[in-house]
């Protein structure tokens, strides 16, 4: 099986579940300033972030381990509430990603979210300052080569239900075209992030969240 032919089977067992890069989820539009998205809860695959006891859930996660293939990366950043200015606490953030072959590879039978989103997984909850931080690899694109390397969020709010925001993806890299940037609506605030190396090898990448506002 040739590469695309291999992307392209993964993305239709996938169903582009919980995808959210630009032509996945359509051509939704960003609400106006104070507004509640319209398809706040419209989610498959959030349910991925319930999976998790989130009382022991500390503010930092490696979704890959120490044998991993790929380049190492850093993410972290702070978490705002819908003001963009106050640290929000107690926010738990499921992220996964496709390896470095660009799949979402090695997921276990245990839940539909383990299947369909590989072994590159995991969950973190803010502190009070609203910090967070993964370490993993830096994800490839699909093999076919349709949209650019990403990294899915889900937030889990206190008492709320789980939604997605804009993925993080790499600025300046494949696919991150004046088009795919006009086509971006800032969900969760900013996905586009650039990404620095530092002497050993090991990537970094900063993405702030700015939370939803919800119905009552």
């Amino acid at each position: 099986m040739t590469r695309a032919r291999l992307g392209l089977a993964a993305l239709a067992a996938l169903g582009l579940a919980g995808c959210s890069m630009a032509g996945a989820k359509g051509d939704d539009a960003a609400p106006a300033d104070g507004a509640i998205r319209a398809d706040l809860y419209q989610c498959e695959g959030c349910e991925g972030a319930l999976e998790a006891d989130a009382a022991s859930l500390a503010n930092h996660a490696a979704m890959a381990s120490a044998g991993e293939p790929g380049e190492p990366l850093h993410i972290d950043g702070t978490v705002y509430t819908a003001d963009g200015k106050t640290p929000a606490a107690s926010v738990v953030i499921y992220a996964y990603q496709t390896n470095a072959e660009g799949l979402y590879a090695g997921g276990k039978p245990g839940t539909e979210a383990s299947r369909r989103h590989g072994r590159l997984r995991g969950w973190v909850k803010t502190g009070a300052d609203g910090r967070y931080s993964f370490d993993t690899i830096k994800p490839a694109p699909y093999p076919d080569d349709t949209i650019p390397a990403h990294i899915h969020f889900t937030i889990l709010e206190p008492g709320k239900r789980p939604y997605w925001i804009d993925d993080i993806v790499f600025d300046g890299e494949f696919g991150v075209t004046p088009e795919y940037r006009r086509s971006m609506t800032n969900k969760g605030g900013n996905g586009i992030v650039p990404a620095t190396r530092d002497a050993r090898g090991r990537w970094s990448v900063t993405r702030d969240i700015i939370l939803e506002r919800h119905p009552e």
